[in-house]
Protein backbone atom coordinates (compact mmCIF):
# COMPACT_ATOMS: atom_id res chain seq x y z
CA UNK A 1 0.00 0.00 0.00
CA UNK A 2 1.20 3.58 -1.10
CA UNK A 3 1.95 6.21 1.73
CA UNK A 4 -0.30 9.13 2.32
CA UNK A 5 0.97 11.96 0.79
CA UNK A 6 0.25 15.26 2.65
CA UNK A 7 1.18 19.22 0.74
CA UNK A 8 2.71 21.86 3.79
CA UNK A 9 2.66 24.58 2.32
CA UNK A 10 4.96 27.07 4.16
CA UNK A 11 6.61 23.70 5.57
CA UNK A 12 10.61 24.83 5.56
CA UNK A 13 10.22 26.89 9.05
CA UNK A 14 8.36 26.94 11.92
CA UNK A 15 5.09 25.38 12.27
CA UNK A 16 5.45 23.94 8.95
CA UNK A 17 8.53 22.23 9.07
CA UNK A 18 7.44 20.74 12.56
CA UNK A 19 4.35 19.45 10.72
CA UNK A 20 6.32 18.33 8.14
CA UNK A 21 8.73 16.06 10.16
CA UNK A 22 6.29 14.81 12.63
CA UNK A 23 3.99 13.90 9.39
CA UNK A 24 6.95 12.11 8.02
CA UNK A 25 7.60 10.41 11.12
CA UNK A 26 4.12 9.12 11.16
CA UNK A 27 4.38 7.28 7.73
CA UNK A 28 3.63 9.74 5.34
CA UNK A 29 4.58 11.01 1.78
CA UNK A 30 5.64 14.82 2.63
CA UNK A 31 6.01 17.86 -0.29
CA UNK A 32 7.37 20.52 1.62
CA UNK A 33 6.47 24.09 -0.23
CA UNK A 34 8.22 27.09 0.04
CA UNK A 35 8.09 30.58 -1.85
CA UNK A 36 11.90 31.93 -1.77
CA UNK A 37 13.77 30.01 1.06
CA UNK A 38 14.89 26.71 -0.64
CA UNK A 39 17.85 26.24 1.86
CA UNK A 40 15.38 25.79 4.94
CA UNK A 41 12.55 23.72 3.02
CA UNK A 42 15.77 21.08 1.69
CA UNK A 43 16.99 21.13 5.36
CA UNK A 44 13.32 19.71 6.37
CA UNK A 45 13.93 17.03 3.46
CA UNK A 46 17.19 16.06 4.39
CA UNK A 47 15.95 15.77 7.76
CA UNK A 48 12.55 13.47 6.91
CA UNK A 49 15.22 11.14 4.61
CA UNK A 50 17.71 10.94 7.34
CA UNK A 51 15.14 9.36 9.94
CA UNK A 52 14.35 7.00 6.33
CA UNK A 53 11.21 8.79 5.08
CA UNK A 54 10.35 10.67 2.30
CA UNK A 55 9.87 14.13 1.15
CA UNK A 56 10.20 16.64 -1.99
CA UNK A 57 10.88 20.35 -1.73
CA UNK A 58 8.91 22.49 -4.13
CA UNK A 59 9.00 26.22 -4.56
CA UNK A 60 5.72 27.68 -5.21
CA UNK A 61 3.49 31.02 -4.16
CA UNK A 62 0.45 29.58 -3.09
CA UNK A 63 -0.58 33.46 -3.75
CA UNK A 64 -0.40 32.62 -7.68
CA UNK A 65 -2.98 30.46 -9.12
CA UNK A 66 -0.58 29.49 -11.61
CA UNK A 67 2.13 27.85 -8.78
CA UNK A 68 -0.63 26.31 -6.69
CA UNK A 69 -2.04 24.28 -10.03
CA UNK A 70 1.96 23.47 -10.88
CA UNK A 71 3.01 22.51 -7.31
CA UNK A 72 -0.14 19.56 -7.49
CA UNK A 73 1.22 18.76 -10.58
CA UNK A 74 4.59 18.45 -9.47
CA UNK A 75 3.05 16.18 -6.41
CA UNK A 76 0.95 14.19 -8.35
CA UNK A 77 4.20 13.13 -10.45
CA UNK A 78 6.18 12.34 -7.85
CA UNK A 79 4.41 11.12 -4.68
CA UNK A 80 1.22 10.55 -6.25
CA UNK A 81 -2.54 11.75 -5.24
CA UNK A 82 -2.73 13.72 -2.33
CA UNK A 83 -4.37 12.20 0.98
CA UNK A 84 -3.60 15.38 3.37
CA UNK A 85 -3.30 19.27 3.18
CA UNK A 86 -2.04 21.83 5.76
CA UNK A 87 -3.12 25.36 4.50
CA UNK A 88 0.28 26.84 7.08
CA UNK A 89 2.10 29.43 4.33
CA UNK A 90 0.97 32.90 5.88
CA UNK A 91 2.14 36.08 5.94
CA UNK A 92 2.56 39.51 8.01
CA UNK A 93 3.53 42.89 7.49
CA UNK A 94 5.25 45.44 10.09
CA UNK A 95 2.84 46.26 12.73
CA UNK A 96 0.76 49.55 12.47
CA UNK A 97 -3.04 51.10 12.83
CA UNK A 98 -5.79 50.22 10.10
CA UNK A 99 -5.58 54.36 9.55
CA UNK A 100 -1.97 53.78 8.18
CA UNK A 101 -2.12 50.57 5.76
CA UNK A 102 -2.72 50.77 2.10
CA UNK A 103 -3.81 48.93 -0.74
CA UNK A 104 -0.58 46.95 -1.47
CA UNK A 105 -0.37 45.90 1.89
CA UNK A 106 -3.89 43.84 2.07
CA UNK A 107 -3.45 42.78 -1.56
CA UNK A 108 -0.21 40.87 -0.30
CA UNK A 109 -1.47 39.83 3.09
CA UNK A 110 -4.83 38.71 1.78
CA UNK A 111 -3.88 36.83 -1.16
CA UNK A 112 -1.21 34.88 0.98
CA UNK A 113 -3.04 34.07 3.74
CA UNK A 114 -6.94 33.63 2.15
CA UNK A 115 -6.63 33.22 -1.28
CA UNK A 116 -3.93 30.44 -1.20
CA UNK A 117 -5.76 28.41 1.21
CA UNK A 118 -8.76 28.88 -0.89
CA UNK A 119 -7.28 27.20 -4.09
CA UNK A 120 -4.92 24.85 -2.70
CA UNK A 121 -8.18 23.31 -1.02
CA UNK A 122 -9.64 23.46 -4.29
CA UNK A 123 -7.15 21.45 -5.81
CA UNK A 124 -6.66 19.24 -2.64
CA UNK A 125 -10.56 18.38 -3.09
CA UNK A 126 -10.38 17.70 -6.77
CA UNK A 127 -8.15 15.12 -5.99
CA UNK A 128 -9.11 13.82 -2.62
CA UNK A 129 -13.36 14.04 -3.47
CA UNK A 130 -14.76 10.51 -3.45
CA UNK A 131 -17.03 11.95 -6.22
CA UNK A 132 -14.12 12.73 -8.30
CA UNK A 133 -12.14 8.96 -8.24
CA UNK A 134 -10.64 10.06 -5.09
CA UNK A 135 -9.91 7.99 -1.78
CA UNK A 136 -10.93 10.85 0.60
CA UNK A 137 -8.83 12.91 2.81
CA UNK A 138 -8.76 15.79 5.13
CA UNK A 139 -7.25 19.08 5.44
CA UNK A 140 -6.12 21.37 8.47
CA UNK A 141 -5.93 25.29 7.86
CA UNK A 142 -3.59 27.29 10.07
CA UNK A 143 -5.83 30.30 11.03
CA UNK A 144 -4.69 32.28 14.58
CA UNK A 145 -6.05 33.15 17.63
CA UNK A 146 -6.03 36.43 16.00
CA UNK A 147 -8.62 35.93 14.38
CA UNK A 148 -10.69 36.17 17.77
CA UNK A 149 -8.52 39.22 19.74
CA UNK A 150 -8.50 41.45 16.14
CA UNK A 151 -4.75 42.01 17.29
CA UNK A 152 -5.99 45.84 16.99
CA UNK A 153 -3.15 48.56 16.68
CA UNK A 154 -0.72 45.84 15.29
CA UNK A 155 -2.28 43.77 12.15
CA UNK A 156 -6.09 43.63 12.02
CA UNK A 157 -5.23 43.24 8.27
CA UNK A 158 -3.23 39.34 9.87
CA UNK A 159 -6.47 38.90 11.85
CA UNK A 160 -8.89 39.55 9.47
CA UNK A 161 -7.59 37.18 7.04
CA UNK A 162 -7.53 34.29 9.45
CA UNK A 163 -11.15 35.25 10.49
CA UNK A 164 -11.77 34.27 6.86
CA UNK A 165 -9.81 31.21 7.17
CA UNK A 166 -12.07 30.10 9.96
CA UNK A 167 -14.85 30.71 8.00
CA UNK A 168 -13.40 28.95 5.09
CA UNK A 169 -13.31 25.60 6.88
CA UNK A 170 -16.83 25.69 8.18
CA UNK A 171 -18.06 26.43 4.71
CA UNK A 172 -16.01 24.12 2.74
CA UNK A 173 -16.39 21.43 5.18
CA UNK A 174 -20.08 21.33 4.71
CA UNK A 175 -19.75 21.12 1.05
CA UNK A 176 -17.11 18.33 1.10
CA UNK A 177 -18.05 16.03 3.65
CA UNK A 178 -20.03 13.73 1.76
CA UNK A 179 -17.27 13.44 -0.41
CA UNK A 180 -15.15 11.58 1.95
CA UNK A 181 -12.98 14.75 2.85
CA UNK A 182 -12.90 16.55 6.30
CA UNK A 183 -11.36 19.85 7.00
CA UNK A 184 -11.07 21.64 10.06
CA UNK A 185 -8.55 24.14 11.42
CA UNK A 186 -6.11 25.11 14.26
CA UNK A 187 -6.12 28.34 16.13
CA UNK A 188 -2.56 28.26 17.04
CA UNK A 189 -1.51 31.11 20.09
CA UNK A 190 1.89 33.32 20.19
CA UNK A 191 4.26 30.53 18.43
CA UNK A 192 8.23 30.89 18.70
CA UNK A 193 8.61 31.31 15.18
CA UNK A 194 10.42 33.72 12.78
CA UNK A 195 7.36 35.52 11.40
CA UNK A 196 7.42 37.58 13.98
CA UNK A 197 9.99 39.11 12.76
CA UNK A 198 8.49 40.36 9.68
CA UNK A 199 6.33 42.49 11.35
CA UNK A 200 9.53 44.49 12.92
CA UNK A 201 9.62 42.37 16.36
CA UNK A 202 10.99 39.70 16.73
CA UNK A 203 10.86 39.34 20.05
CA UNK A 204 7.00 39.81 20.31
CA UNK A 205 6.51 36.29 21.55
CA UNK A 206 8.17 37.02 25.15
CA UNK A 207 6.59 40.26 24.96
CA UNK A 208 3.11 39.41 24.94
CA UNK A 209 3.29 35.26 26.24
CA UNK A 210 2.37 36.50 30.08
CA UNK A 211 -1.26 37.38 28.54
CA UNK A 212 -1.80 33.68 28.21
CA UNK A 213 -2.93 31.44 31.15
CA UNK A 214 -0.37 28.77 30.50
CA UNK A 215 2.12 31.94 30.91
CA UNK A 216 4.33 31.08 27.84
CA UNK A 217 4.70 30.74 24.01
CA UNK A 218 3.88 27.97 22.29
CA UNK A 219 6.68 25.66 20.77
CA UNK A 220 6.01 24.90 17.04
CA UNK A 221 5.70 21.06 17.81
CA UNK A 222 3.10 22.16 20.05
CA UNK A 223 1.07 22.86 16.84
CA UNK A 224 2.09 20.49 14.97
CA UNK A 225 0.75 17.29 17.45
CA UNK A 226 -2.39 19.21 16.91
CA UNK A 227 -2.73 19.11 13.25
CA UNK A 228 -1.84 15.67 13.33
CA UNK A 229 -4.01 14.72 15.88
CA UNK A 230 -6.96 16.42 12.93
CA UNK A 231 -5.81 14.51 10.05
CA UNK A 232 -5.62 11.06 12.01
CA UNK A 233 -8.53 9.14 12.26
CA UNK A 234 -8.57 9.54 15.74
CA UNK A 235 -10.53 12.43 14.49
CA UNK A 236 -12.47 10.94 12.25
CA UNK A 237 -16.08 12.36 13.38
CA UNK A 238 -14.73 15.72 13.62
CA UNK A 239 -15.02 17.96 10.57
CA UNK A 240 -15.94 22.48 10.78
CA UNK A 241 -14.17 22.57 13.68
CA UNK A 242 -11.62 25.29 14.82
CA UNK A 243 -9.60 24.05 17.26
CA UNK A 244 -7.88 26.37 19.79
CA UNK A 245 -4.14 25.85 20.29
CA UNK A 246 -3.19 28.63 22.48
CA UNK A 247 -1.92 28.45 26.47
CA UNK A 248 -6.00 29.00 27.25
CA UNK A 249 -6.76 32.39 25.38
Amino acid sequence: MADPVMLVTGGGRGIGAATAALAASRGYAVCVNYRADQASAERVVAEIELAGGRAIAVAADVSQESEIVRLFEVIDGSLGRITALVNNAGTLERYMPVSDMDEGRLNRVFTTNITGPFLCSREAVRRMSTKRGGDGGAIVNVSSVAARLGSPNEYVDYAASKAAVDTLTLGMSKEVAAEGIRINAVRPGVTYTEMHALGGEPGRVDRVAGGAPLQRGAQPIEIAHAILWLLSDEASYITGTTLDVAGGR
